[in-house]
């Protein structure tokens, strides 16, 4: 007898697609429902009731004709999927109403009809289910449990059982109706002498999915996890709940991917309570999400672990609160307060406890992002806020939208981990001509004795920042102050200042820190001098970090072009990008130039040649204290005779050392989606040891990736290895090509 019900309701389902191992695979409509009732105390069998279900769609694959011997004109009279169930549970009450009896569950040849047909069809159309679908036993777990020796669940048929307790199979009639009476027989048979099978072995359906945390040191079994791709960006933990919905999700099982700029990239990282749930859903590949298919892939315990868990205290008080619902602000003022927060969203909006719900995102030097998580106690809340999508705070516009516990911890540790001012990977030693004029940079060094204004009005010059920095001023170091340009060589809004020592430059930036100029407040920030370097040779301030500026040359990739050239005036080899030459300031008054030029090294960061410098310098700005400084490229000699470099075949290049920095294989990538940073390929390659060091992505004309990327690994056995493995696995949705470049 079962434990918490005195009847069993044998169900069985068939779809307009296909049936047995693979029913629901397809997305297929139900067009059958069969059930009959089984008195466990009594003993006794009820009456067989058939209902035929019409589909939204009426049409039958030709293996659930031959299955199931019907046709379309079987359905066009029959009800549709909600009444017919709504019919279920008033012809099975009644039934076990008259037997005297209290309640039921239902007992089914495997759990597919119920996990993978009924619950997501139901899903789909927005039917609610009656109780008794959440929860069900499975013939064969029970068979199993009563006769361990009769073999594994998995292989265990209607036929092998019957045939293991010795009774004939059911024969004739139609398919349903064997179906359904063989599971009857089966069931009578472990009721009596000599098995007395007490059914136990009962299983549920998640009603919701519960959202959660996850920390960093809790294992996570990599047979219960997928991945989910092609997802709507605006898809939220349950919106991917109720895609995979009969499965049951971990709590706190559903973790949101993010892109470079933080953005969500349309995929997930699932986890499941255990392997058959993640089984099951992998069957789900390619169903749909609204008009949208979703790929359905096997991940990793640690690609979980990398996207949901975390370790912050913050994070881990703002989640510690149970049951709400999570809305996530982009764009705020950076200047914006709690309650500024809380007046934009109104009394009809009440946060979970006032300021305490809401938990801003700012960078490890405490500067804010944009970016805040905000808590309600009910869904009502929530729809109430998600109404204010780009409304006005201030003098902008704010996007609201779902989010979930794990894209918290993401958004945290992405930004918590990020510098003020992303660093490249070191480059090659490339040999450049330059003009004999001194340039000035300085050297790289990690010594934090520089400061960076930021928000400098426009007509800001040298004058205005040297009285902006008043006393401070004694301490700046000669040709210490560098003004950042655009790419039209006018001011950024940017300034970078070199100080005498770090203590000096700590002074300054707490002294000036948000001073007005020109009626518009500067925000200063201790730097490193490297961290400047980088801004000044060609690194962008943008916060997905480091980007090269335009090129006027060719970029071409061919595997075999990786060395330097031997003869001065040498360029960067073909397949490297090439970026605009540094020029040198000097005075306005004419120049003389000599065909014979020394050539300047440097090691770190990129150079960029551009051999048509027609206009100022993209950067750095003159890095010395007049403010009238004028620029020229390299002289015509100089440009000729790198050009004549540039056209040799590509064995004179070839006979040349190697400039990458890594030993190892070169693997070289294509097809990369064109916003495919260096963050996406390291996780692409993970596991493989890789550093992102490692990853040179190419630039076309426009300095955008031109979809091809070359990666260094740190032996030849790694690379073949991740070439062989990696080769069919989409990149972010795209199909990629991996080869060999040695």
């Amino acid at each position: 007898m079962a434990s918490h019900s005195d009847t069993l309701v044998v169900f069985f389902g068939a779809t307009a697609g296909a049936n047995g191992g693979k029913l629901g695979s397809d997305e297929r409509e139900i067009i059958l429902l069969v059930w009959q009732i089984v008195d466990l105390r009594e003993k006794k069998v009820g009456k067989l009731h058939e209902c035929f279900v019409k589909p939204d769609t009426l049409e039958l694959t030709d293996q659930c004709k031959e299955e199931t011997g019907l046709t379309v004109e079987d359905l066009i009279k029959a009800e549709p999927l909600d009444k017919v169930l709504l019919q279920f549970q008033q012809a099975v009450s009644s039934e076990v109403k008259c037997l005297g009896r209290n309640s039921y569950t239902l007992l089914v040849n495997s759990p597919l009809i119920i996990r993978q047909a009924l619950h997501p069809e139901a899903s789909k159309k927005n039917i609610v289910l009656p109780e008794c679908f959440f929860s069900f036993v499975d013939i064969r777990k029970e068979f199993h449990k009563c006769c361990p020796n009769a073999g594994p669940v998995q292989k265990l048929s209607l036929a092998s059982m019957l045939e293991y307790v010795g009774l004939p199979a059911v024969s004739g009639q139609m398919m349903w109706v064997r179906e359904l009476r063989s599971m009857v027989q089966l069931t009578l048979s472990i009721l009596a002498e000599p098995y007395n099978h007490i059914f136990s072995c009962f299983e549920s359906v998640n009603y919701k999915f519960d959202s959660g945390t996850c920390s960093k040191t809790e294992p996570v079994d990599s047979e219960t996890v997928i991945r989910a791709r092609g997802l709507p960006w605006q898809s939220s933990d349950q919106d991917i709940a109720r895609f995979f919905k009969g499965l049951n999700i971990a709590k706190g099982g559903v973790a949101l991917c993010l892109n470079a700029q933080g953005r969500r990239n349309g995929e997930a990282l699932v986890r499941f309570i255990n392997s058959e749930h993640r089984d099951l859903a992998l069957e789900r590949h390619k169903h749909h999400m609204g008009s949208r298919y979703i790929e359905v892939y096997k991940a990793t315990g640690e690609e979980f672990l990398k996207i949901a868990g975390g370790t912050s205290n913050e994070v881990a008080q703002f989640l510690s609160k149970e049951n709400q619902v999570i809305i996530r602000m982009r764009g705020l003022p950076f200047t914006a307060t709690p309650q500024e927060v809380l007046s934009f969203l109104g009394p009809e909006t009440p946060v979970t406890d006032g300021a305490e719900g809401l938990l801003f995102v700012k960078y490890p030097d405490g500067r804010p992002t944009g970016d805040a998580f905000v808590l309600f106690s009910c869904e009502e809340y929530a729809q109430n806020a998600l109404k204010k999508h780009k409304q006005i705070l201030g003098k902008r516009y704010i996007e609201l939208f779902r989010s979930t516990a794990a894209e918290v911890q993401q958004v945290l540790n992405r930004y918590m981990s990020t510098p003020l001012i992303s660093t490249l990977p070191p480059s090659p030693i490339v040999p450049v001509p330059v003009l004999t004029t001194p340039p000035f940079l300085p050297a790289a060094s990690s010594s934090r004795d520089c400061v960076r204004l930021r928000g400098l009005p426009y007509t800001a010059g040298i004058e205005d920042i040297l009285e902006f920095m008043g006393e401070h001023t004694v301490d700046i170091k000669p040709h210490g102050v560098h003004m950042v340009l655009n790419q039209q060589g006018r001011p950024s809004g940017d300034a970078f200042i070199q100080m005498k020592s770090p203590d000096k430059a700590f002074l300054v930036a707490q002294k000036c820190h948000k001073k007005t100029m020109k009626d518009r407040y500067v925000e200063v920030f201790q730097c490193s001098t490297e961290e400047m370097s980088i801004v000044l040779m060609g690194g962008t301030l943008n916060r997905s970090g480091l980007s090269p500026p335009p090129c006027k040359l060719p970029c071409l990739s061919p595997p075999t072009a990786y060395a330097a050239f031997p003869t001065p005036p040498a360029i960067l080899p073909e397949a490297l990008y090439q970026p605009p030459l540094l020029a040198a300031p000097r005075p306005p008054q004419t120049t003389v130039h000599s065909h014979a030029h020394p050539l300047a090294y440097y090691p770190q960061p990129h150079l960029f040649m551009n051999m048509n410098m027609n206009y100022t310098a993209y950067y750095p700005s003159p890095p010395v204290s007049p403010s009238t400084v004028g620029y020229f490229a390299a002289p015509p000699g100089a440009v000729a005779a790198a050009a004549a470099v540039a056209a040799q075949p590509h064995h004179a290049a070839a006979s040349a050392p190697s400039v990458l920095p890594q030993p190892g294989a070169l693997v070289r990538m294509q097809g990369l989606p064109y916003n495919t940073g260096v963050k996406d390929i390291l996780s692409f390659f993970q596991g493989y040891q890789l550093q992102p060091d490692a990853v040179l992505i190419l630039y076309n004309f426009s300095g955008q990736c031109s979809g091809e990327a070359l990666i260094t690994f740190p032996t030849e056995e790694m690379a073949r290895r991740a070439v062989a493995e990696r080769s069919n696995h989409p990149f972010y949705g795209q199909q990629i090509q991996l080869g060999f470049c040695n």
